[in-house]
This record gives C-alpha cells, structure tokens and sequence, in this order.
C-alpha cells in the first residue's frame, strides 16, 4: 500500500481531477497521518501565543482577523502550506504557478452556531471590495474564486460541527458579494434559520442572496467529516457551510485553511488594509507565498523566506 511518506506525487488522477470537476470538492485527502497532525497542532497551538513575528497585532475580538496568515511566522505552518500532498493537488487544478495568498483558523467549542451557507468569489463579501481579481479571459467564467485547502488540526465530526457542501454549486453564483454586508458582533450564536443555529461570525449571509426567496438546499448537503490530518479542497464559491457544535465541551473542532491562486491573479488590489468581522489589519508587513513554479507577473507582494523567516519583495507594478 502507497503511504503518504513514500508517494512521490499528489497530482490528481484523471478520474480525480473529473471528479472535482463535476463536485467543485474532493475529500477527505491525506496530508497528514492522525497521529502526526496532534502532535504538530500541539506545538502549533502553543507557538500562537507567542506573536514576536506575526505581521499583524493581536486583538481582543475573538472573531478577530489578527491570527490571519501565521504562516508567516510559524515553522510548521509554513511548511504545511507547501506540503506537496496539498501543493501537488492544488496545481492539477489552477496550473504550475501558486500562490498561497491567505491561512485562516476556524475554531469551533460547544455551543458555537453553524456558518451560513455560502460562496466567496472575491472575497468582497464583508466590504463589497474584491480582495482577489482574476484577470478577465474570454471563455473564463466571472464567478472563478480561490481554492481552499481546509484541513483538520483535531477530529470534526457532525457532532462538533463539520463543514458541509453542495456538490455542483461551483457554477453559478446565488449570491452578489459586491453588496457587502453589516457586521454585528451581538448576532452572534444568537440566529436560527430554517431550525439550525447559524450566522457568518457576526455577519448574515442572506442579506448577499441575489434572490431574497431562495433557500439553499439543506437534502443536497454533503457532511465533510474529517480525521486529524485530512482535508477538504474545494473552489471558495462552493456553496459550503458547517454545523453546529452540539457535542461536549472537550471535543472541539480545528480547522486551517490555506488559500491558493496563480500567480496572474491581483491580491488585494488597490488596498492597505483590511476590514471584516468587527476588526481590521494594516497589510504592510503581508505578502503572498510562492508555492509552486514562478512569478511572472511582479503585480504581488511575495513573501520570500530566509533564515528569519519571510522578508518582503515590493509590487512592481502598483495597483
């Protein structure tokens, strides 16, 4: 049997590749054994107090966007966002030239309401300003978004609030980002819809729906139960959303996203800094990953590591 140790490559297989196609998803994936993932998410959770290195401050707001991008200081989180089992399969998918442009934490502890179903084609969802651009390709559709490697750092089940997908969501939009949406910290965990308690960390993502009416598919929902050190990738405008956590208070759910787009894609376009979820980060000190393959374009920050860490190259060209 081929082990994750001693499998040479993750590129997708034909079928695979027709699969994620068709599905906009595939998972569970291997990145890492169980066993391995505890003890890495051990050492990683301890060296997320320590913020010497991380580019931005650390806020009070538990919803807070501050632990965005630890890639950029933590060791074994950097090394996680190159790891050929996600790397490999990420570029079946959008070509040889990566770019990591974002990581993200998505804790869930008893009691937590569910996330609302949703899409994320540019991420303009909290402000109505793209934070990623595709360049406009005839034959491209508009709706093309990011791919997200969401994997599990502790064990998520249904009971602890999973994620789930809608296979085939990725090909329309239902949902128009540019509206943006207000951020209330008090709706938190306070929000029942359609007999589930959920909401988007302050946020309502109704408010986005192009057709006030429409309500997603709860039959057509696909529970993404997952081991310590299995992932999900899925394209961001996979409609996509995760359960309540009903289950003990020792049993809480990790996850880490990484993000990924070539190389031609604008991160951040045209911005500073960046505002959601009742909290905010200046982008100074941020710069986007490189991957796989090169940059030939120069219209990206790109972090570049060194013995201390990251050091960051300007834009060439500025936006």
């Amino acid at each position: 049997m081929t082990t994750v140790a001693d499998q040479s490559s993750f590129t997708f297989t034909p079928e695979e590749a027709a699969r994620f196609e068709r599905d906009g998803f595939i998972g569970p994936v291997k990145v890492f054994e169980p066993e391995e993932m505890t003890e890495r998410w051990k050492t990683i959770r301890r060296q997320l107090v320590d913020r010497s290195l991380a580019i931005y401050p650390e806020s009070g707001n538990r919803n807070n966007i501050s632990n965005y991008d630890r890639h950029l200081d933590i060791d074994l989180l950097s090394e996680h966002i190159m790891r050929p089992e996600i790397v490999d399969r990420v570029a079946s998918i959008l070509g040889p030239d990566l770019l990591c442009w974002r990581s993200e934490f998505f804790p869930k502890y008893q009691g937590d309401e569910g996330t609302d179903w949703h899409q994320a084609a540019t991420f303009a969802h909290g402000t109505g300003k793209p934070q990623i651009v595709w360049p406009t390709e005839e034959g491209r559709p508009a709706f093309i978004g990011t791919i997200t490697v969401w994997t599990a750092f502790t064990h998520s089940t249904k009971e602890n609030g999973c994620l789930q997908l809608m296979p085939g969501t990725h090909t329309s939009m239902n949902y128009d980002e540019s509206k943006g949406m207000d951020h209330d910290a008090d709706a938190i965990n306070q929000r029942v819809k359609d007999g589930i308690k959920r909401g988007f960390f302050g946020y309502d993502y109704r408010t986005l729906q192009k057709d006030p009416n429409w309500k997603p598919d709860e039959s057509q929902a696909f529970p993404m139960v997952l081991k310590p050190g299995e992932a999900v990738i899925f394209w961001s405008n996979t409609m996509h959303a995760s359960l309540p956590h009903t289950g003990s208070k020792s049993d809480y759910r990790m996850g880490f996203a990484a993000r990924y787009v070539p190389t031609q894609v604008q991160i951040y376009p045209g911005t500073e800094g960046l505002d959601e979820f009742g909290d905010g980060i200046d982008l100074t000190h941020y710069g986007a990953v490189l991957t796989a393959g090169e940059d030939k374009y120069g219209h990206n920050r790109i972090a570049r590591a060194n013995r201390r860490g990251y050091e960051f190259t300007p834009r060439q060209v500025r936006l």
